[in-house]
C-alpha cells in the first residue's frame, strides 16, 4: 500500500481577491498543529464561492508539491510564487503522490480521517490573477498538474507529519491523469466518456460532464472559468466550442 508524509496542512479565510472585489479564500496558510476535518472540510477553512468550491464532494483539496519545481522552471519570473505550499489553494501538500499515481475513488487514511478521491480540480482564473501569469490556469489544465479533491468518509484530525496510506483502490484503470486527459485532451472520446459515466466514485457533477458531451457531441466552453474577469480570453477560448 502506498504511503506518503503530509508536509503541510493549509486553511484560509475569505477576503476580497479578484479585480472587482470577488471573494476568495485561495490564500491559505500552512498550520503547525492538528486540524479537525469533517464532511465539509477542515474546520476553519472558508470558501468565497460556495457554488464552485467546498461542499461534500470538494471537502479537501490536495495539490502535489512535486509540481512546484516544474512551475518554477516554466515561469522563472513568477518562481517566487512556487517556493512553498498553498499557492494553489490546497489544503494538503505532499511529495510522492501525483495525478499519475492516484486513481478515481482511492481511499486514504490521512491522520485519523478517512478520505476518498472524488474529483479532479478544474482550474480557474484565480490562479492567473494571483500569479500574474495569464495562461497559468490553461497550462494547469493542459499539463494535468491540476490536483484533486476528497470527500470525507470518516471525520478525524490531520496534522503536518501525519501519513497518508492507501486503503482501497476500486478503479485502478482510472488514474486522475487519464481522467484529466479525457476532460481536456481527447474530450470527445465517446467510448471513454461512456465509461466515465459509470464511475460511481466520481462526483456526480463531474460525471455529468461526460453525459452532456455524449448527448450534445460538444465540449462545454472553458473561457469564463479560465479568464480573469474583465480580461480578454486567450486565443481559442472565446468561441464557446473549445
Amino acid at each position: 500500500m502506498a504511503q506518503v508524509i503530509i508536509d503541510a496542512v493549509c486553511t484560509g479565510t475569505v477576503e476580497q481577491f479578484g479585480p472587482h472585489g470577488e471573494p476568495s479564500a485561495i490564500r491559505k496558510s500552512p498550520l503547525s498543529g492538528s486540524v479537525v476535518v469533517n464532511e465539509d472540510g477542515f474546520v476553519g477553512d472558508e470558501h468565497g464561492d460556495p457554488r464552485n468550491h467546498g461542499g461534500a464532494e470538494k471537502a479537501v483539496h490536495h495539490y502535489p508539491f512535486d509540481h512546484y519545481r516544474l512551475w518554477q522552471e516554466d515561469y522563472p519570473s513568477a518562481a517566487h510564487h512556487f517556493e512553498r505550499p498553498a499557492f494553489f489553494g490546497e489544503n494538503v501538500s505532499t511529495l510522492g503522490m501525483t495525478e499519475a499515481t492516484v486513481c478515481v475513488g482511492d481511499v486514504y487514511r490521512a491522520g485519523t480521517a478517512l478520505l476518498q478521491v472524488s474529483e479532479v480540480r478544474q482550474p480557474c482564473w484565480k490562479l492567473a490573477h494571483r500569479s500574474g501569469v495569464r495562461e497559468l490556469p490553461l497550462r494547469v489544465q493542459q499539463t494535468g498538474r491540476a490536483g484533486w479533491f476528497y470527500r470525507v468518509i470518516e471525520t478525524g484530525s490531520i496534522a503536518p507529519g501525519d501519513t497518508m496510506t492507501l486503503q482501497e483502490r476500486p478503479r485502478p484503470d482510472w488514474t486522475l491523469l487519464r481522467l484529466l486527459m479525457l476532460l481536456y485532451t481527447t474530450p470527445l472520446d465517446r467510448e471513454s466518456l461512456r465509461e466515465m459515466t459509470t464511475l460511481t466514485e466520481l462526483a456526480p457533477r463531474q460525471r455529468s460532464i461526460a453525459d452532456t458531451r455524449l448527448t450534445t457531441g460538444r465540449v462545454e466552453p472553458w473561457a469564463r472559468r479560465l479568464t480573469v474577469p474583465g480580461v480578454a480570453p486567450l486565443p481559442g477560448l472565446d468561441t464557446g466550442s473549445e
